[in-house]
């Protein structure tokens, strides 16, 4: 009933989305009656748009698709040069809406802390995006519906991105060609059931996950991560009275603080669209939190684990780091209200060294913690709140707040710390 329950919301989502798309654009997709009848992952591509054959469109390589059909519509996409790709185009599956079906924010507006707080719950879970004095907050009941904020940051031009299939939010900045700053887009496609994103200027499809350019002129080309985390709205609007927060008022009607996607992140269910191997260490809908390094070395770490240990201690290649975890976070997967989800926690990843110090911290039951080199509290945000060190910062690594199954996708090998 799970499995039934966040297909129709899934469902819903699509036909809602498509309903608010162009109106010249044909999209399919497979009905509420089969959904509630218990539609199966695996079965669902077939229900993906129309596609246009190859032989229909002229490229310079030839058949860039190998004379197969392809799971999405290669007609919206006129100036991407499909002859360029690091994947297999079998891995790519229409998820039902057209381009930007799904609507990006391309000008956000901000709220202060008093007014938001009109609409937010504490335990919902924001983005938190912090570049020296300019923090923002980007709540996933409005990131849900829109999956990519086009915006600037203390003047760094950045996309801000969630993907609710995956359960990742990942920030990347953005950078200029041809004199034009990029601006991204949703594809209406996705990998391995995570977001594939494009960029306006030249139709390049971009891995959310990754970040890496993976069909068209910017194949193999990385946007630079900038490290941002999930959190609870309580803890933002505590430690950043000023910060400020996407405004709800975004120009589209949606019913922001309700999750389509309800009962997705149930640990008996399965992904939406993956076709792919999950190793049996965890089940596919395990969070996980991992790291993976400009060195190439990655390591996960299982909520489950976390959860009990609260402090992870551990060391990536030549890296001393720390994990935090922290109560009071909810699922915005779960229930129908997101403010309603699970408590699920939230996740801090930081570098263990300061001033060519190694610190080891240990958890102090109350949501804080503590480095045995000098007794100082720290925060999960990586600030010391009191003693000796009190106002030195770690330095925060990029992660991923991820399900088990898309980790083990991108990042394949043995990288699950077990303790």
């Amino acid at each position: 009933m799970l499995k039934s329950r966040w297909l129709i919301g899934l469902f819903a989502l699509t036909f809602l989305v498509a309903a608010c798309a162009a109106p010249q654009v044909d999209v399919q997709s497979a009905s509420l009656e089969d959904a509630s009848q218990g539609v199966e992952a695996a079965s669902i591509p077939t229900n993906s748009p129309p596609v246009a054959s190859a032989a229909e469109a002229e490229y310079e390589c030839g058949d860039p698709f190998n004379g197969e059909d392809t799971s999405f519509d290669v007609r919206h996409w006129e100036k991407t040069d499909f002859c360029q790709h690091s994947v297999e185009y079998s891995e790519i599956f229409s998820g039902g809406p057209p381009p930007d079906g799904i609507p990006p924010i391309d000008n956000p507006t901000f709220e202060t802390i008093e007014s938001a707080d009109n609409w937010l719950r504490d335990v919902e879970p924001i983005v938190l995006l912090a570049l020296e004095d300019d923090v923002r907050a980007y709540p996933l009941q409005i990131m849900t519906w829109h999956e990519i904020v086009n915006d600037t940051v203390n003047d760094v031009p950045v996309v801000v991105t969630f993907c609710p299939l995956c359960n990742t939010a990942l920030v990347f900045e953005r950078f200029e060609h041809d004199g034009e700053l990029l601006t991204f887009g949703t594809s209406g496609n996705l990998r391995h059931s995570d977001l594939v994103m494009y960029d306006r200027q030249t139709q390049s499809w971009w891995q959310q996950f990754s970040g890496e350019g993976i069909v068209g002129s910017f194949t193999g080309t990385k946007l630079t991560p900038v490290p941002a985390a999930i959190i609870s709205w309580g803890d933002f609007k505590a430690k950043y009275p000023v910060g400020q927060v996407l405004s709800i008022d975004t120009g589209i009607s949606r019913p922001y603080g309700q999750n389509p996607y309800v009962g997705y992140d149930n640990i008996d269910s399965y992904p939406f669209l993956f076709s792919g191997e999950i190793p049996d260490q965890l089940r596919p809908m395990d969070r996980v939190v991992g790291v993976v390094l400009d060195s190439g070395d990655a390591v996960a770490f299982a909520f489950t684990r976390l959860n009990e240990e609260v402090v992870i201690n551990d060391v990536i290649g030549e890296t001393n780091i720390v994990v935090f975890w922290k109560a009071g976070t909810a699922s915005a997967l779960d229930t129908r209200d997101i403010s309603s989800g699970a408590d699920i926690g939230a996740t801090g990843v930081y570098e263990a060294t300061l001033d060519g110090e190694v610190l080891t911290f240990v958890d102090n039951d109350d949501g804080t913690f503590s480095d045995e080199n000098t007794g100082s509290t720290w925060d999960i945000f990586g600030q010391a709140i009191a003693g000796a060190l009190e106002g030195q910062s770690l330095r925060p690594i990029n992660h991923h707040d991820t399900f088990w199954f898309a980790w083990a996708a991108f990042v394949p090998g043995d990288t699950l710390q077990e303790g």
